[in-house]
């Protein structure tokens, strides 16, 4: 009866600890969980790393981000933020599957390493493709659907940053002796706006004049007019990757017109690792629906000089705000508009913060017991 009850609540977006927990007003995992409208969030839970804040915020007709957290021995705490494009089956299969994949590649005695984290990304893009393959005849716009990918790993005093698309993984560290934090963005980000990418999407189809293009103000991969195709790494987007699957079978907004030998987007990640250090206080991890409103050192000043509790959800609130504001509209206001019609205001918002306890990572004694939380809830 328990496994029907485990995928019901993951269904539903449900947070639970995988074995109990007392529950008292000093334990951080017994801290509070809600929805309010269009906002779901876990303002504070204790994990094997810290502690940790989650708040998602939908905008689509169907929520295209998602977002996990397993804090377990032997791996320690996993972070994942998934942010769809074109649809969110890419983004929950890699939900699904990214983790169990990750625990796989780090069984053998090479423990955690950019490799396996890697070989993680790769067994995943794989699996993808295998499912767009099953269902090519009967669902052929399975092969249009993608998804950018963040994952972060606190393996002993060592965190681990992968990245694909333009999520992004800031540091909060603090300097000097006055209590300020500055900002450090871990991640390298995949998108076409960015020149160094154009650069590397150039270098890797020199035959391809038209590999990147500037339409209405924006640098896109191939030029066609979808969010996706600012992106230059992803899981998913089959119809980029294999030419087979570039055809009058998609909807045409898609379709490339000319035809291509190698694949025009890739699934490698970027991979970074780092000692963790004493003055390192938090890592905000978050889909791109954040940093569209906020810079990195906003929102780790807006972390840093509140409490914990409910951090996520107040980097969300600060980004909406700022989106009511440039279209000068009051954010109460922007909060009764609904799904679908939400998305011209603002995209989907995962949240992520990590609070890194460096004494307990030092001393080899981890926290709590080990949690689980999943958002993939829609309204």
């Amino acid at each position: 009866m328990l496994g029907p009850i485990l995928r019901l609540l993951s269904a539903c977006g449900g947070v639970w600890p995988t074995s109990p927990a007392p529950a008292s007003s000093g334990d951080a995992s017994a801290s509070s969980e809600g929805r309010d409208g269009l906002l779901w969030w876990r303002d504070l839970a204790r994990c094997h790393a810290g502690d940790v804040s989650v708040a998602v915020a939908q905008a689509n007709q169907v929520l295209e981000d998602q977002c996990r957290l397993e804090s377990a021995p032997p791996l320690g705490t996993v972070v994942g933020v998934f942010d769809g494009h074109a649809g969110h089956d890419a983004a929950r299969f890699a939900c699904d599957h990214l983790f169990a994949n990750l625990r796989e590649a780090c069984s053998g005695p090479q423990d955690v390493t950019e490799d396996a984290i890697r070989e993680a990304f790769l067994a995943t893009e794989e699996g993808f493709l295998e499912l767009v393959s099953r269902l090519w005849e009967t669902q052929p716009d399975i092969a249009t659907v993608g998804t950018c990918c963040l994952l972060g790993v606190v393996h002993n005093r060592t965190l681990f940053v992968a990245n694909l698309g333009d999520s992004r993984a800031v540091l909060g560290r603090k300097v000097g002796r006055t209590g300020q934090i500055a900002a450090e963005q871990l991640s390298s980000e995949h998108n076409a706006n960015q020149e160094a990418v154009r650069n590397e999407l150039m270098a890797q189809h020199p035959d391809d004049p038209q590999i990147v293009s500037l339409k209405h103000g924006v640098w896109r991969v191939k030029g066609i007019i979808q969010r996706v195709l600012q992106v230059s790494r992803s899981i998913g987007d089959v119809y980029l990757k294999y030419a087979q699957y570039n055809t009058e079978r998609i909807k045409p907004k898609f379709r490339t017109s000319e035809p291509f030998s190698r694949p025009i987007l890739s699934a490698n990640p970027s991979v970074v690792s780092r000692d963790l250090q004493p003055n390192d206080s938090f890592v905000i991890f978050a889909s791109d629906g954040l940093w569209e409103h906020l810079s990195n050192q906003e929102a780790v000043e807006i972390v840093n000089s509140h409490q914990r509790s409910g951090s996520a959800r107040r980097l969300i609130k600060a980004a909406m705000q700022e989106a009511a504001r440039k279209r000068e509209m009051r954010y109460s206001d922007l909060t009764k508009i609904d799904k679908k019609v939400r998305r011209h205001f603002h995209d989907d918002i995962t949240v992520i913060v990590l609070f890194i306890n460096y004494d307990l990572l030092a001393k080899g004694a981890a926290q709590g017991q080990p949690l689980s939380i999943r958002c993939a809830l829609d309204y």
